[in-house]
């Protein structure tokens, strides 16, 4: 996408819950946004392709409990989050669950410079969900009690601060590995700072080698399913 984007026009009913979860158009983040809207939630599709955020809500709202609108924004610009986010805010007066979600995963094995200078995993997979994140904390607040869950990797690995960016001995895996690291210990961090706030903070292994299109196009095996 070249700018963030709206697609359809529904709007949550009164005292219907609101949740997000970025990168809900395929995958792990699908099925989620897929669960939650069964449970009668309004849901917040994030992605970066139209159709097949499209898709998604319309299988939501086919269940005729959940209703859904889909947003599309890149992670790989932080003006974009910034719009996003700013976009969110002004729709929604409530926001009940976040789920950051959207990953770049190891494949393929080169290394790739976000619009904003930096490594491109460590952006997508930490850096923006920590902008988006910071920008919801008033409002996740204000509705507390309220979650914030971090779909995470039991793959993290040290981080190397002599080389954040990782300039030297690049691997996918280890840039997709560091990011998982810096996801988890913000995720140890914002829990400390909202303790008591009814703000619950969690970060989570979704499970080893899921069959997700991250799994398949590092040519590995899956071994779980979805769903």
């Amino acid at each position: 996408v070249n700018a963030p984007a709206v697609d359809a026009q529904s709007r949550p009913r009164p005292g219907q819950e609101v949740v997000l979860v970025t990168g809900s158009t395929s995958g792990l983040g699908r099925e989620v946004a897929g669960r939650l809207g069964a449970t009668g939630a309004f849901v917040i599709v994030h992605g970066r392709n139209r159709e097949r955020g499209m898709e998604v809500v319309e299988a939501i709202e086919s269940g005729g409990i959940g209703n859904a609108r889909f947003y599309a924004a890149d992670f790989s610009s932080f003006a974009q989050i910034r719009e996003f986010g700013e976009r969110i805010l002004r729709d929604y007066d409530r926001l009940d669950v976040l789920v950051n979600n959207a990953g770049f995963g190891r494949a393929p094995d080169e290394r790739m410079i976000s619009q904003d200078g930096h490594e491109l995993r460590l952006q997508v997979n930490h850096l923006s969900h920590f902008l988006l994140t910071r920008m919801f904390l008033p409002r996740l607040r204000a509705n507390a009690p309220s979650r914030i869950v971090n779909v995470s990797s039991g793959a993290q690995q040290a981080i190397d601060f002599d080389d954040v960016m990782i300039e030297n001995n690049f691997s996918g895996g280890r840039a997709y590995s560091q990011s998982k690291l810096a996801q988890i210990m913000f995720t140890f961090d914002l829990a400390e700072e909202l303790a008591g706030t009814g703000v619950v903070v969690n970060a989570l292994h979704p499970a080893t080698y899921m069959d997700t299109g991250m799994v398949r196009r590092a040519g590995l095996t899956p071994r779980a399913t979805v769903g």
